[in-house]
């Protein structure tokens, strides 16, 4: 069975058919950019050839197997069982903006255990291939085209760290970014990463147009090191010069989570504004989402609010994110395979 991803499969199936490149244009566009169904796909094409790929063609490579819809705001939870019966979840987000978007995953499970995360709790079972990536996107798309709507941008922030899974992201971002199929541009995608310095040096060279952000969460190596154990490995200073590097194509997103008593005092405040003083980034002060098992505290809200104060005073561009999907457990650090299997 050809994958729907698998360019040079499709590409064989297409000359055996004869099919035009026209239709073969009104077929990809049917399947990546109108986000239509199987069979409004296939009637795009010759009848004579609609047999053949709809015998030959995997439509869908992952099942979605659950789906929850947020009772407090717009979000969304899919839960997509891969062929060999492993669980990964994706969210769609649905802000009051009204620019939908995807958070998608990039691994089963997830290799840095984070303190703060839940999915790094479950432990690490295998990268996700280019094609599964992909498939949480084209559903999802098909999923808000009932809506009216459209994703219009995507984030590698669920389950797993991207940059431990580079060439399978690269293939995806490449897919998702070329005319012909997705058609999204680098400042619709977001990758985001605990901070590995070899791969951001080669995420900046090959994909320079697509948003990177470091989950940076202080700027202080002792208490980074306690949240999240990759740290110790690539310490502060390594990693500020990656950001440099990075910096050169635009902007960084810095995403800092707000712990009470652990990242929120003064001392974590002048550490932060010191580390990040003349580099462009953006700081986005996230809220601790609970999860059972865990004795971590979010700061509160008025606290939260005055640290964003200090650092625009200091001429930081800085944003506090309020969490969709708390209640589904598909907010960030929340999402976790919670089933081996389903069947």
């Amino acid at each position: 069975m050809i994958s729907i991803y698998d360019t040079e499969g499709i590409e064989t199936l297409r000359s055996r058919n004869a099919v035009q490149p026209h239709n073969m244009k009104l077929f990809r566009n049917a399947l990546f950019k109108n986000a239509q169904g199987w069979g409004d796909s296939l009637a795009t094409l010759p009848e004579a050839a609609r047999t053949d790929f709809e015998n030959k063609i995997g439509f869908e490579l992952l099942e979605q197997v659950e789906r929850h819809d947020s009772n407090i705001d717009a979000a969304s939870k899919l839960v997509f069982q891969t062929h060999d019966r492993h669980l990964v979840e994706s969210v769609i987000l649905r802000p009051k903006s009204g620019r939908t978007s995807l958070c998608i995953s990039s691994q089963v499970g997830c290799a840095c255990y984070c303190s703060f995360c839940a999915t790094g709790k479950m432990g690490f079972t295998r990268n996700l291939t280019t094609d599964e990536i992909l498939d949480q996107v084209a559903q999802a798309n098909r999923i808000v085209k009932e809506e009216g709507r459209s994703i219009r941008n995507v984030v590698f922030m669920g389950m797993g760290e991207p940059l431990l899974n580079l060439e399978q992201v690269f293939a995806a971002l490449d897919f998702l970014r070329a005319p012909e199929f997705f058609n999204l541009t680098g400042s619709k995608l977001m990758v985001s990463t605990v901070g590995i310095p070899h791969a951001m040096a080669r995420f900046s060279e090959r994909c320079p147009d697509v948003q990177l952000a470091l989950s940076l969460h202080s700027a202080r190596q002792e208490v980074r090191e306690k949240l999240m154990p990759q740290a110790r490995k690539y310490p502060l200073e390594m990693l500020r010069e990656s950001l440099l590097a990075a910096a050169r194509n635009g902007k960084v997103m810095i995403e800092y989570l707000m712990l009470s008593g652990v990242t929120d005092q003064e001392e974590d405040l002048t550490a932060l504004i010191g580390y990040l003083r003349d580099l462009p980034v953006h700081i986005n002060l996230i809220p601790f989402n609970e999860y059972p098992g865990s004795n971590l505290r979010g700061t509160e809200k008025p606290q939260r609010e005055a640290f964003a104060k200090r650092l625009k005073a200091e001429g930081f561009d800085t944003t506090l994110r309020y969490s969709l999907g708390a209640d589904i457990a598909a907010a960030c650090g929340q999402l976790v395979q919670h089933k081996k299997g389903l069947f």
